[in-house]
């Protein structure tokens, strides 16, 4: 490959030169969906599907289950003493919510009309309170809100993976649940979350497509991808198969560059294929359930998504009749059966399940130095606000690290 792709950020060129090399066979690397002969091929080596499990090519099974908050960068319920809850979002559904009791309702209600009415930019709507230096344990303690309350709160609406939220700035915690409400009331279809047909997996195609439109290139297959420095430590190419493409700066997860990123945790996860709905759950088609630590007696919660039912038609990820369920949790020992196994006894009768764990990386480099803007890994969250966070983060900081002009401008 003799032509060198510049990453180039300048007012004077609209549009960078990408070049997107993959080791993978298939859009979107880890987080890619894969049909049923994938699904086994992964897990199973050379067993091959069941005849009963449907059609193959209609199933589309992602491996990093997420949703996209509808109003942000399903319906949604909460495990409480041993009982599946839909999760109020409004100060009207917290009056109805047998989650709690007449006067905590009352309490309830009006937390949520103040985080409801609560404008950054409107000191009235303060309260009094500055929550960039008050906490959201101090917030909570001036409504008086129970322990069980302050659990689905927390964990289901503002989708708090433990309980660290509660001793930082509160303002991130009334911003998360207020992107919840918002997310809800966006298409006003009973969910916060939307979810592509197919799969996640359509997103990075999509994403290919689009660049492929502004001279973008993508390939696939590219085996043993090594990324090249000069002498002084800087990217200056990536090789694969015995050719290199030149380049100015590198964009990559973990798994390329694993000398420079730290292990900071592991995810544990199991898929599965069943032939029903999730039990009480009102037959819902597509539901999330945040299972919260303290009712598990965790150091972090368990996120269990089912992400099918009628999906077989209306999300194409599954045969009529087949739905799927990912159980997902920050592992805290080497046993996967054990960690998930409150999620998957909700779940009811299995056709097939598979686990999977895989170790969470940060990035340790300095890019000014070496160019290179290496991601986090997808963490156990069932939502994109994380991820969606990390690449802002990496963009910034990609578009303002050193331009490079073009060869006419420069």
């Amino acid at each position: 490959m003799d032509e060198e792709y510049d990453v180039i950020w300048s007012p004077l060129c609209r549009w960078p030169q990408v070049l997107h090399m993959d080791r993978n066979d298939s859009y979107g690397g880890e987080s890619s969906s894969l049909n049923l002969t994938q699904l086994w091929k992964r897990f199973r080596g050379s067993d091959t599907p069941q005849e009963n499990l449907g059609a193959i090519r209609e199933y589309n099974v992602d491996m990093i289950p997420k949703f996209i908050m509808a109003n942000g960068l399903l319906l949604s319920f909460v495990y409480n003493k041993g009982k599946i809850y839909k999760v109020p979002a409004t100060d009207v559904e917290a009056l109805k919510s047998p989650l709690m009791g007449l006067f905590e309702k009352r309490r309830a209600r009006k937390f949520f009309i103040y985080v409801q009415d609560y404008d950054e930019k409107d000191s009235k709507s303060h309260e009094g309170l500055d929550l960039s230096k008050v906490t959201a344990r101090e917030i909570i303690s001036k409504y008086g809100l129970e322990d069980d309350t302050i659990d689905f709160i927390g964990h289901a609406l503002a989708l708090h993976n433990d309980d660290d939220y509660l001793d930082q700035p509160a303002i991130d915690f009334v911003k998360r649940i207020k992107l919840y409400a918002e997310s809800l009331a966006r298409f006003q279809g009973g969910s916060p979350y939307i979810y592509p047909l197919y799969g996640l997996g359509e997103l990075p195609q999509a994403f290919a497509r689009l660049s492929a439109v502004y001279g973008g290139t993508y390939m696939l297959n590219k085996p043993e991808c090594k990324v090249e420095f000069d002498g002084s430590g800087k990217a200056i190419g990536v090789t694969s198969a015995g050719e290199t493409a030149k380049c100015k700066k590198v964009v990559c997860d973990p798994s390329y560059l694993s000398d420079k990123v730290k292990k900071v945790g592991k995810v544990t996860r199991a898929v599965c294929i069943m032939s029903h709905p999730i039990p009480d759950t009102n037959e819902a088609h597509s539901v999330q359930i945040i299972l919260p630590q303290k009712q598990l007696g965790r150091k972090s919660d368990i996120n269990h998504s089912d992400c099918v039912g009628t999906y077989s038609v209306a999300h194409n990820v599954a045969p009529k009749g087949k739905y799927i369920a990912f159980v997902s949790a920050e592992a805290e020992t080497d046993n996967p059966e054990e960690e998930l196994k409150a999620g998957i006894e909700l779940l009811g009768p299995i056709d097939e399940i598979f686990y999977h764990s895989y170790d969470t990386y940060v990035p340790t480099n300095k890019q000014e130095e070496d160019n290179c803007f290496i991601s986090g890994t997808y963490d156990a969250t069932t939502h994109f606000e994380s991820t969606v966070v990390d690449v802002l983060e990496m963009y910034t900081i990609c578009l303002y690290a050193q331009p490079i002009l073009p060869k006419e401008a420069s």
